[in-house]
């Protein structure tokens, strides 16, 4: 039988190897591997994307980041309303299909 210390040792180890696993499910890609991808055709060009983004929620682009997010690259991009509103919008980058909308907290 395991004493109380090595099983809260097991769990805290556990703990940490979730969260730097959790951690990987949303990066940052750099401009250069942007590049590399754009020329692979493994996303779609930013233009294209801010489009499409903006027919679907209008306003002033405050930000956009390129991720990877659970193996899909993700653009992640805010735009600021006409009501001040700040939403975010996460759109597919290979097939720039939009995936989710949502107020930025």
């Amino acid at each position: 039988m395991k004493s109380a210390s090595t099983s809260f040792r097991i769990l805290a180890a556990s703990l940490l190897v979730l969260g730097a696993t959790l951690a990987v499910h949303a990066a940052d890609i750099g401009p250069d591997e942007a590049k590399r991808l754009l020329s692979e055709g493994r996303i779609r060009p930013l233009e294209e994307i801010l489009t499409s983004v903006k027919a679907k929620v209008p306003g002033e682009l405050l930000e956009v980041e390129l991720e990877i997010e659970d193996g899909i690259y993700v653009y992640d991009v805010k735009i600021l309303g006409a009501d001040g509103r700040v939403v975010e919008v996460e759109t597919d980058a290979k097939t720039g299909k939009v995936l989710k909308v949502e107020d930025d907290d």
